[in-house]
């Protein structure tokens, strides 16, 4: 079963959170990861991003979201919301929302931030509102995961998060890493246990 992986990433930090959540996805038999990304929204609508990215994942396709049998979504946070250039594309899926194609499937969703109070879970919560009107199951991270009582950093039990500071490239902590392959993981298992 394939798991669409979509993110969207300016800086590197959530592009890294999501192949940590694919590669939990991949360690549960069954179940791929099928990592999609969203080109950036142009300030002038006549400029467009090229029809392939130069690097890195390709960009999604409505087929995309009905071939997967879940979806992790993930989106650095902008002012306490996902980025516009994510936003754009859900708002594209009226189509896949009127006829149900979503409905009844498992979703989980991943954020960085780049201050420890900037907005990571309100950014995870924004990303779950669209895929509530989808239909779709909600997937976070329980408390048996225990790094939630001991991150000093990212992770929280909305999903998926990582703290960047003021460095785009700042490492991911020990505690972000385990917390995102683990919501990999638990969307995989469900996913599989929703299919059967």
């Amino acid at each position: 079963m394939d798991i669409l992986v979509l993110y969207y990433s300016r800086n590197g930090a959530t592009r890294r959170l999501a192949d940590l959540v694919a590669s939990g996805i991949d360690a549960v038999p069954g179940a791929q990861a099928r990592l999609r990304t969203v080109p950036s929204v142009a300030p002038a609508i006549e400029v467009a991003a090229p029809p392939i990215p130069p690097s890195g994942s390709p960009y999604v396709e409505l087929r995309d979201l009905l071939e997967c049998g879940g979806l992790a979504l993930g989106s650095p946070t902008r002012f306490g919301n996902m980025a516009a250039p994510l936003k754009h594309f859900l708002d594209e899926t009226g189509s896949i929302w009127h006829s149900g194609g979503l409905a009844g499937k498992p979703a989980a969703v991943f954020t960085s931030t780049s201050t420890l109070h900037g907005g990571q879970e309100s950014t995870l919560i924004s990303m779950m509102l669209p895929l509530l009107h989808h239909g779709m199951l909600i997937v976070g991270l329980p408390y048996t995961e225990r790094d939630l009582y001991e991150t000093e950093s990212g992770g929280t039990p909305y999903g998926a998060s990582h703290l960047a500071r003021d460095a785009a490239l700042a490492p991911l902590t020990e505690a972000e890493k385990r917390l995102a392959v683990a919501l990999g993981k638990r969307l995989a298992r469900v996913a599989l246990q929703v299919a059967a």
